[in-house]
């Protein structure tokens, strides 16, 4: 086997990685930096020739996972794109929504390049894809296949959001397994992942919480009591609560511990706000709740909770009414993004809550007001005036990843031959380099770095 690590910087940024196994050229995921603009927000595809990859495969629906798919189909026309069906449903929302922004970004941000690709370039990149079930053996023409003398790949439940997959990669009595985002933990919608635990060579492994330790006796159960408590007494005050999220994952937890709070009488009929992307990816929850892995497939999020919804025009006019929720994207509150536009107002009014559920890049405005003291200013946007923070602010650890020493302890239970650590900052890589290497024994645990090649036993 051959490997290398398309991601352009080290890190969490444009997720993307080329395999050569058994003849075949394989590229899992394809995604997008965040924290990038313009032809360097994509992954470095320039270490594969063109028109030479027999099958792309993408774990989940993610921006960093698949923000250049259609970038990369359009250089890959010949090859099919395995995904799951969940994965396809939310992709197709996710790249459409891409444009859009994309389309917005050139003339805010000056970039000529953009959109990196169009509405009608998501479209032909649709025609690509090939909806695989989960625990089924597929070849890369996309037929089911035991023959251990062709590659063969296989889809494992993830839970880190719907759709969400590890993938395995087999080849004449050799295996590599790519765990894409997992959280073996349960969490309020989905379960904890589901992956093999025997007969894995050479593990792939994402390493997002490695320099993060959970709290002495955390649990995920307390945690979201004690968001419910943090949120009833707020309204109970005749406050609102305003919680950054991520349209895809995040808003759906966050509506659904909402939704027990309603079922035990601790929410009333407080009206609940969210965005428009966040709606969209909803309905794919809904639609797909009895089909899919995950807690409470009885529950179809908007109907139960019946949430209004805000759009961009909305927002910039909005005032935050007394006694409501509003659960916004961005999670990060990047600017232009509705929570951005929302915190404006939230920030100086001492009557207003702000909740954090997730992670926040220290360099976003939310990282920004999160480390920033009561009574500080805070820069939310270049384009305005500084805010002074005089809300609540709280913060709650409601990770779609898995923990470090649940991560830790199902590499030690698979004991691979090779361990790849990916999908982290060096503080978290280093930390699982170091704790794997004390503790499996002739195992290779290393960070591969961008575009070298590594030749895999």
């Amino acid at each position: 086997m051959e490997f290398v690590n398309l991601t352009r910087h080290a890190g969490i940024g444009a997720n993307s990685y080329w395999l050569r196994v058994g003849g075949k050229s394989i590229i899992l995921d394809a995604g997008s930096d965040p924290k990038v603009d313009g032809l360097g927000t994509t992954p470095d595809f320039s270490p594969v020739p063109e028109g030479s990859v027999d099958a792309i495969i993408i774990t989940h629906a993610h921006q960093d996972h698949i923000g250049s798919l259609p970038f990369l189909t359009r250089r890959e026309p010949q090859c099919p794109v395995f995904l799951t069906e969940p994965t396809a449903h939310i992709t197709e929302i996710m790249l459409h929504n891409s444009v859009s922004v994309m389309t917005r970004q050139r003339d805010e941000l000056n970039l000529p390049e953009y959109p990196l690709y169009t509405h009608r370039g998501v479209d032909f990149c649709e025609q690509q894809w090939v909806r695989c079930a989960l625990r089924k053996r597929f070849n890369l023409s996309g037929e089911p296949s035991e023959d251990d003398n062709e590659v063969t790949f296989e889809f494992y439940h993830a839970g880190h959001i719907l759709g969400s997959a590890g993938v395995l990669i087999r080849h004449a009595g050799r295996s590599f397994f790519y765990t894409g985002d997992v959280n073996f933990e349960n969490q309020t919608l989905m379960t904890g992942a589901e992956f093999p635990e025997e007969g894995v060579d050479i593990l792939l492994m994402e390493t997002t919480r490695g320099d993060s330790p959970p709290p002495t006796g955390f649990t995920r159960a307390a945690e979201e009591e004690r968001f419910c408590r943090r949120v009833s007494k707020a309204i109970s005050q005749g406050g609102t609560v305003t919680i950054p999220v991520f349209a895809l994952g995040k808003t759906q937890e966050v509506l659904a511990m909402l939704w027990k709070m309603r079922l035990r009488g601790e929410l009333g009929n407080i009206p609940i706000y969210i965005g428009g992307l966040s709606v969209k990816v909803t309905t794919v929850y809904d639609a797909l709740a009895k089909n899919s892995i995950r807690s409470h497939p009885e529950l179809q999020i908007l109907q139960e909770l019946a949430p209004y919804v805000l759009s961009g025009r909305e927002i910039a006019e909005a005032v935050p009414r007394k006694r409501a929720i509003y659960a916004l994207s961005s999670g990060m509150m990047t600017e232009h993004t509705l929570s951005n536009i929302f915190a404006r107002r939230v920030l100086p009014d001492q009557h207003q809550s702000l909740f954090f559920v997730g992670y926040s890049d220290p360099d976003s405005p939310a990282g920004k007001v999160r480390a920033s003291a009561p009574g500080s200013h805070v820069d939310l946007d270049e384009g305005h005036k500084n805010i002074p923070i005089h809300c609540s602010i709280a913060e709650f650890q409601f990770s779609a990843h898995s923990s470090r020493d649940t991560l830790r302890n199902y590499a030690l239970l698979l004991r691979p031959s090779t361990i790849l650590l990916v999908h982290g900052d060096k503080p978290a890589t280093d930390w699982f380099q170091l704790a794997l290497f004390k503790e499996l024994e002739g195992t290779e645990v290393f960070t591969p770095d961008p575009g070298r090649k590594y030749k895999l036993g």
